[in-house]
């Protein structure tokens, strides 16, 4: 029999900051050793992160939403969003960070969180939302899985490098979310 486990996906509180600093610091170290130097990597505290996340929490507009596992009652998996930084007016929404824990993927749960995010921006009046991806992240595939379409390339600076970028865009928050228009 399959082990089946309970997720509930829904926006953070701040009980959540150290398990949502936590996921980002294992992903990173898992998905970026080879893309991002080991010294960063291995600096990276779920202390530092923690304090970040919390900044974030509140800023207006911005918002958190995590993969919470039922059973064991952990995060696993968030995205944070909010209002389009530094892009031309047509990128209205943008999905910041998405990170589930490795042992997770496949699972569907990151699929689930990009609609849950792309619901609530749809809700706040959004029309479309983007994402940064690294160029060289493996899991870049995921976002064209998930219908995302190629749109820009750009630099950012982690510690002391500049990393190629890819931005990602759906057009159609509606039909990501599952709540697309139905026509009679």
């Amino acid at each position: 029999m399959k082990n089946i486990r309970r997720i509930e996906i829904r926006l953070a509180v701040p009980d959540d900051l150290m398990m949502i600093a936590s996921v980002l610091v294992r992903t990173w170290r898992a998905t970026f050793r080879g893309i991002i130097s080991d010294a960063y990597l291995d600096a990276m505290t779920v202390e530092d992160q923690a304090i970040g996340h919390a900044r974030r929490m509140r800023f207006p507009g911005t918002f958190l939403m995590v993969a919470v596992d039922m059973a064991e009652k952990r995060v696993i998996g968030f995205a944070n969003y909010g209002r389009a930084r530094g892009m031309p007016p047509a990128f209205d929404r943008e999905l910041y960070e998405l990170y589930l824990l490795p042992e997770f993927h496949g699972a569907g749960i990151g699929s689930a969180l990009v609609r849950a995010v792309a619901g609530h921006c749809r809700e706040m009046g959004g029309s479309s939302l983007f994402a940064w991806v690294l160029a060289d992240n493996p899991n870049r595939v995921f976002y064209e899985r998930m219908g995302a379409r190629a749109v820009g390339q750009g630099r950012v600076s982690v510690g002391s490098e500049r990393l190629d970028q890819v931005a990602y865009r759906w057009d159609d928050l509606g039909a990501l979310s599952g709540f697309g228009d139905i026509s009679a």
